[in-house]
């Protein structure tokens, strides 16, 4: 299904419905530069499905099968993405919904929250706690960007064009800041041998949010989640704590 996204670009989702009456819905926000199609991504709406949840997840401007370019993309960008499939989910009847991010998806979706008041509950998945920790990927390009407004970068060993308007954009989104004005359950999961985002930067997170909110590891389990134990341990996390705030809302 297509809807379209923050910057005026068609963005690409898909639908997963859980069999019969769902508990509620989900909107998942994928990492940086991965899409919608990434395994972590895949399997997590699966398993919500599964687990009696309507899950959608998309791919932001520029990447995947929407529309858009990527070098003209930003967190900024990203946040509004996430506003327009939020408001997506709402047309189709699945409102309000849980906010799950993945590393800098789940960045994006504490800053996304305070626009979203149909936003039940967030979840960040190995998330950094600043923006600016994508800010290494580029380093040894930044000279060329400010040069000429965009660089080819490798990320993922995959080419990207990367634009001014993103690095500039960092500057602009305090994420701690975002955390301290949740007001809303927050369950932040880290992984355990996370060489790409420190588990510190969760611990961060649930710090700024103050009381009320969750940390939770996955041990032994790497960035992507990429081994299935590890990955069916993430969803078990993740419908236990849904399932418990759908229990609070029924009483």
């Amino acid at each position: 299904m297509s809807f379209v996204g923050g910057t005026g670009a068609t963005l690409s989702g898909v639908l997963h419905r859980a069999v019969g009456v769902p508990k509620g819905a989900v909107l998942l926000a994928h990492c940086f530069s991965c899409g919608k199609d990434v395994r972590t991504n895949v399997r997590l709406a699966k398993d919500l499905a599964r687990g009696g949840y309507a899950a959608f997840r998309f791919d932001f401007t520029g990447l995947g099968e929407s529309g858009g370019a990527f070098e003209a993309t930003s967190v900024s960008s990203n946040v509004s993405d996430l506003s327009r499939a939020a408001m997506t989910l709402i047309a189709l009847g699945f409102g309000p919904c849980a906010l799950v991010g993945h590393s800098l998806g789940g960045s994006a979706a504490l800053l996304a929250a305070h626009r979203l008041k149909t936003v039940t509950s967030i979840v960040t998945i190995a998330s950094p706690s600043s923006v600016d920790h994508v800010r290494h990927l580029f380093t040894d390009h930044e000279s060329t960007i400010a040069a000429v407004g965009k660089a080819e970068v490798s990320l993922g060993g995959e080419p990207f064009c990367l634009g001014q308007t993103f690095l500039d954009d960092l500057e602009a989104h305090d994420v701690l800041r975002a955390a301290r004005g949740l007001a809303r359950p927050y369950l932040a999961i880290v992984a355990g041998n996370d060489t790409v985002v420190s588990p510190q930067n969760g611990a961060d997170l649930v710090a700024a949010a103050g009381e009320g909110a969750l940390l939770r590891t996955v041990e032994g389990a790497d960035h992507l989640f990429s081994q299935r134990p590890h990955a069916d341990a993430l969803a078990s996390l993740l419908l236990e704590f849904l399932n418990n705030e759908v229990d609070k809302e029924s009483f």
